[in-house]
């Protein structure tokens, strides 16, 4: 059997073979930001724009615990595939398994303190008297599913370093799709308000985490001989295992992963921060136009996170492989492709900004009117924000940890969070529309730098 045939990673790629590849991936993030949106979707529609607000309030929680797991999902993808290519695939089962485990330990812990200090936690996030129930009501369900939010990012990760993206895609819709239905039971059919959304999307998570955990335990049965129905875990390489306390594998894992856990950081800390400037600037209606822009700005952008998420272990592979033309290939296939999908981008939030708040704010017209006019301005940031996720993406892979944080921390918290306090006081909403397109245009320019400043090391151009 050929290297090829043996692991999907090593194939020689091209563009069309590539897309393909990286597109269940794209397809799945897709469907992970329908059912994160739908809640805003659902909850503005048949419940009312103060508890849309208050999702927005209690979201860096949310973050907090997404930024984790994608922290060891990317950066442990990079080790675990690394280490396929250079041959090592039973440390890289090893690594892998610690790295799942290390995972639902962290999530146990996070719903175990937020709990416990779930009334700090919100006041602290800045909820008014009004607002409190609707964020009490949602974060509490939100913490008793963390364990499961956090596995479902490292499963859809690692299905990828796998060469199982379509497993994955599969997944994301089954969870996108239970999550829609279960939001129209709980929250139209039953009633049951803010509760009946977290509870859906709760469920939408433990649709990967269940059937992942699933198949990677067959994976190791079938390994032993043991009889298990089904072919498709034959064909992976990576399966639990019993795992080494290698200490240094989840560090390596946290530093390579680190631009995406500052990216979700920074978000969090941005939301907050956007949500008391519309506060200040228009009330509780502002802080809901600026709940839709932020949910919308998260679905655009998962083509630029699921395609960089697709095609990121295909480069580390051929990096630890030491295929340099393969790896040239790639990456230039891989820009030309993000340029192409950003314009995209863009003309769709452009020309589409307006129905896109009608979805939201149908019922309130002055939401409406806020959003609508934050689309015009807002969305010229993803002509730039495309080559910027998936630069991070691609030093991650190339497990240069600090150069793809520096990346991220500076498009989402860095240069955003300077022009949000600056703008504003001068522009006043204006500004606050202005600051993340700014943001990535500055950021862009520290991606060209560093791009170019790193070319001879990894031979990547």
């Amino acid at each position: 059997m050929t290297e090829t045939q043996k692991n999907p990673l090593a194939e020689s790629f091209s563009a069309l073979s590539l897309i393909r590849f990286a597109f269940p991936s794209m397809v799945m993030m897709l469907f992970m930001g329908l059912y994160t949106i739908v809640d805003t979707i659902f909850v503005a529609r048949f419940v009312d724009t103060n508890a849309l607000s208050s999702i927005n309030i209690v979201c860096p929680v949310i973050n907090l615990i997404v930024g984790l797991g994608t922290m060891l999902a990317t950066g442990g993808s990079a080790v675990v595939a690394k280490k396929m290519g250079n041959g090592n695939t039973e440390e890289a089962r090893s690594n892998f398994t610690l790295i799942v485990v290390a995972g639902a330990v962290i999530g146990l812990l996070i719903t175990a303190a937020g709990l416990v200090f779930l009334d700090e936690i919100i006041w602290g996030l800045g909820a008014s008297e009004i607002l409190f129930p609707y964020c009490r009501d949602y974060l509490t369900i939100q913490l008793i599913f963390a364990v499961c939010n956090m596995m479902q990012v490292l499963y859809q990760n690692l299905f990828v370093t796998a060469g199982k993206p379509t497993l994955g895609l599969v997944l994301a819709v089954l969870a996108g799709i239970a999550n829609i239905v279960f939001d129209y039971v709980f929250i139209v059919l039953l009633q049951m308000g803010i509760k009946g959304a977290a509870i859906g999307t709760g469920i939408g998570y433990m649709i990967p985490t269940v059937i992942g955990t699933i198949f990677f335990l067959m994976c190791h049965s079938m390994r032993k001989g043991l009889p298990v129905a089904g072919s498709v875990a034959k064909r992976s390489e990576l399966y639990f295992c019993k795992p080494d306390m290698d200490v240094s594998v989840l560090l390596k894992s946290c530093s390579n992963g680190a631009s995406e856990m500052v990216s979700q950081c920074s978000t969090a800390v941005t939301t907050f921060l956007f949500n008391v400037t519309m506060m200040k600037l228009l009330g509780e209606d502002g802080v809901a136009a600026i709940t839709v822009l932020i949910y919308s700005q998260f679905l655009l952008t998962t083509l630029y996170i699921g395609f960089s998420m697709g095609t990121a272990p295909v480069v580390s592979y051929n990096y630890g492989s030491g295929n340099v033309k393969q790896l040239k290939k790639t990456v230039r296939i891989c820009f030309s492709f993000i340029a192409g999908i950003s314009i995209f981008v863009f003309l769709f939030s452009l020309l589409g900004g307006e129905s896109i708040a009608k979805v939201f704010a149908e019922n309130n017209r002055n939401v409406f009117e806020i959003t609508k006019n934050g689309f015009s301005i807002f969305s010229f940031s993803f002509l730039f924000s495309g080559c910027n996720i998936f630069s991070s993406a691609l030093f991650t892979a190339l497990s240069n940890g600090k150069a793809s944080a520096a990346i991220s921390f500076l498009r989402t918290f860095g240069f955003i969070t300077v022009f949000l306090l600056v703008l504003p006081r001068f522009l006043e909403v204006a500004g606050v529309w202005l600051a993340v397109p700014l943001a990535e245009l500055f950021t862009l320019m520290l991606t060209i730098y560093l791009l170019c400043r790193h070319r001879n090391q990894y031979n990547y151009f």
